[in-house]
Protein backbone atom coordinates (compact mmCIF):
# COMPACT_ATOMS: atom_id res chain seq x y z
CA UNK A 1 0.00 0.00 0.00
CA UNK A 2 1.66 3.18 -1.06
CA UNK A 3 0.70 6.11 1.81
CA UNK A 4 1.59 9.71 0.55
CA UNK A 5 0.59 13.36 2.78
CA UNK A 6 -0.85 16.28 1.66
CA UNK A 7 0.98 18.89 3.97
CA UNK A 8 -0.42 22.41 4.15
CA UNK A 9 -1.61 25.07 6.59
CA UNK A 10 -4.80 25.18 4.47
CA UNK A 11 -5.62 28.28 5.96
CA UNK A 12 -8.42 28.24 4.55
CA UNK A 13 -8.83 25.26 2.12
CA UNK A 14 -9.31 26.48 -1.35
CA UNK A 15 -10.34 24.83 -4.64
CA UNK A 16 -7.41 24.22 -5.98
CA UNK A 17 -5.98 22.55 -2.98
CA UNK A 18 -9.25 20.30 -3.04
CA UNK A 19 -8.30 19.31 -6.75
CA UNK A 20 -4.84 18.20 -5.48
CA UNK A 21 -6.63 15.85 -2.76
CA UNK A 22 -8.58 14.52 -5.46
CA UNK A 23 -6.05 13.45 -7.64
CA UNK A 24 -3.52 12.62 -4.82
CA UNK A 25 -6.60 10.21 -4.18
CA UNK A 26 -6.93 8.52 -7.28
CA UNK A 27 -3.07 8.24 -7.52
CA UNK A 28 -1.97 6.46 -4.05
CA UNK A 29 -3.79 4.14 -1.95
CA UNK A 30 -3.88 6.23 0.88
CA UNK A 31 -3.72 10.09 1.76
CA UNK A 32 -3.40 11.89 4.57
CA UNK A 33 -4.16 15.46 4.25
CA UNK A 34 -1.85 17.12 7.35
CA UNK A 35 -2.20 20.51 8.20
CA UNK A 36 1.25 21.43 9.60
CA UNK A 37 0.62 23.84 12.74
CA UNK A 38 3.57 26.47 12.13
CA UNK A 39 4.19 28.82 14.87
CA UNK A 40 5.86 32.00 12.30
CA UNK A 41 2.09 31.90 10.92
CA UNK A 42 -0.99 34.18 12.43
CA UNK A 43 -3.56 31.63 10.92
CA UNK A 44 -7.44 33.32 10.54
CA UNK A 45 -8.51 29.79 11.53
CA UNK A 46 -8.04 27.58 14.37
CA UNK A 47 -6.89 24.18 13.84
CA UNK A 48 -10.12 22.83 15.01
CA UNK A 49 -11.83 24.84 12.21
CA UNK A 50 -9.61 23.72 9.37
CA UNK A 51 -9.90 19.83 10.54
CA UNK A 52 -13.52 20.57 10.63
CA UNK A 53 -13.45 22.14 6.73
CA UNK A 54 -11.57 19.32 5.81
CA UNK A 55 -13.02 16.66 7.18
CA UNK A 56 -16.26 17.64 5.38
CA UNK A 57 -14.87 18.23 2.05
CA UNK A 58 -12.58 15.34 1.79
CA UNK A 59 -15.61 12.72 3.08
CA UNK A 60 -16.26 12.02 -0.89
CA UNK A 61 -13.00 10.18 -0.48
CA UNK A 62 -12.81 6.87 1.21
CA UNK A 63 -8.93 6.74 0.80
CA UNK A 64 -8.29 10.41 2.46
CA UNK A 65 -7.37 11.00 6.20
CA UNK A 66 -7.26 14.53 7.98
CA UNK A 67 -4.80 15.07 10.79
CA UNK A 68 -2.47 17.60 11.84
CA UNK A 69 0.84 17.69 13.16
CA UNK A 70 3.36 20.21 14.90
CA UNK A 71 7.22 19.53 14.39
CA UNK A 72 9.28 18.17 11.57
CA UNK A 73 7.08 16.47 8.29
CA UNK A 74 9.35 13.73 8.07
CA UNK A 75 8.77 12.93 11.49
CA UNK A 76 5.35 12.90 11.50
CA UNK A 77 5.56 10.95 8.00
CA UNK A 78 7.64 8.25 9.37
CA UNK A 79 5.11 7.77 12.58
CA UNK A 80 1.84 7.29 10.10
CA UNK A 81 3.93 4.86 7.60
CA UNK A 82 3.81 7.50 4.90
CA UNK A 83 6.72 7.14 1.86
CA UNK A 84 5.49 10.23 0.30
CA UNK A 85 5.19 13.71 0.70
CA UNK A 86 2.83 15.60 -1.74
CA UNK A 87 3.62 19.11 -3.18
CA UNK A 88 1.52 21.76 -5.10
CA UNK A 89 2.87 23.60 -7.58
CA UNK A 90 1.62 26.68 -9.37
CA UNK A 91 3.89 28.22 -10.88
CA UNK A 92 7.56 28.43 -11.17
CA UNK A 93 8.29 30.83 -8.63
CA UNK A 94 6.70 28.05 -6.20
CA UNK A 95 9.49 25.95 -7.61
CA UNK A 96 12.61 27.28 -5.83
CA UNK A 97 11.20 27.31 -2.06
CA UNK A 98 9.38 23.60 -2.64
CA UNK A 99 12.58 22.36 -4.42
CA UNK A 100 15.03 23.44 -1.02
CA UNK A 101 11.81 21.52 0.90
CA UNK A 102 12.28 18.25 -0.66
CA UNK A 103 15.96 18.57 -0.66
CA UNK A 104 15.85 19.25 2.92
CA UNK A 105 13.21 16.52 3.72
CA UNK A 106 15.56 13.83 1.54
CA UNK A 107 18.29 14.72 3.96
CA UNK A 108 16.68 14.36 6.83
CA UNK A 109 15.14 11.01 5.65
CA UNK A 110 16.36 9.59 2.22
CA UNK A 111 13.49 6.59 2.42
CA UNK A 112 10.66 9.65 1.49
CA UNK A 113 9.91 11.26 -1.84
CA UNK A 114 8.53 14.12 -2.76
CA UNK A 115 6.00 14.58 -5.74
CA UNK A 116 5.14 17.78 -6.81
CA UNK A 117 2.13 17.84 -8.69
CA UNK A 118 1.17 20.92 -10.53
CA UNK A 119 -1.58 22.60 -9.85
CA UNK A 120 -4.60 22.32 -12.28
CA UNK A 121 -4.61 26.31 -14.97
CA UNK A 122 -7.80 27.74 -13.77
CA UNK A 123 -6.60 27.54 -10.33
CA UNK A 124 -3.13 28.81 -10.97
CA UNK A 125 -3.20 31.96 -9.45
CA UNK A 126 -4.95 31.36 -6.08
CA UNK A 127 -3.05 30.70 -2.98
CA UNK A 128 -5.04 31.33 0.46
CA UNK A 129 -3.59 34.42 1.50
CA UNK A 130 -5.13 36.00 -1.58
CA UNK A 131 -8.07 34.18 -0.92
CA UNK A 132 -8.47 35.81 2.80
CA UNK A 133 -7.37 39.05 1.77
CA UNK A 134 -10.37 38.92 -0.66
CA UNK A 135 -12.94 37.55 1.54
CA UNK A 136 -11.91 40.09 4.49
CA UNK A 137 -12.01 43.12 2.26
CA UNK A 138 -15.40 41.95 1.46
CA UNK A 139 -14.89 40.39 -2.06
CA UNK A 140 -16.14 37.38 -3.68
CA UNK A 141 -14.55 33.97 -3.30
CA UNK A 142 -17.61 32.08 -4.30
CA UNK A 143 -15.36 30.03 -7.29
CA UNK A 144 -12.55 30.04 -5.71
CA UNK A 145 -13.64 27.92 -2.52
CA UNK A 146 -16.11 25.08 -1.61
CA UNK A 147 -19.39 26.84 -0.46
CA UNK A 148 -18.64 25.43 2.91
CA UNK A 149 -15.37 27.37 3.09
CA UNK A 150 -17.12 30.54 1.88
CA UNK A 151 -19.95 30.22 4.55
CA UNK A 152 -16.99 29.73 6.80
CA UNK A 153 -15.27 32.84 5.76
CA UNK A 154 -18.31 35.34 6.04
CA UNK A 155 -19.15 34.27 9.13
CA UNK A 156 -15.02 35.15 10.08
CA UNK A 157 -15.80 38.43 8.76
CA UNK A 158 -18.62 39.28 10.72
CA UNK A 159 -17.32 38.09 13.98
CA UNK A 160 -13.94 40.21 13.15
CA UNK A 161 -15.95 43.27 12.66
CA UNK A 162 -15.74 43.75 8.86
CA UNK A 163 -18.32 45.99 7.74
CA UNK A 164 -20.27 44.66 4.44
Amino acid sequence: MIKAIYPGTFDPPTNGHLDLIERSSRLFDYVIVAIGEQSTKKPLFSIQERLDMLRELCAPFPNVEVDHFSGLLVHYAREKGVTIIIRGLRAVSDFEYEMQMALMNRKLAPDIETVFLMTSAKWSFLSSSLVKEVALLGGCVKQLVPPLVEKYLKEKRKNEGHQG
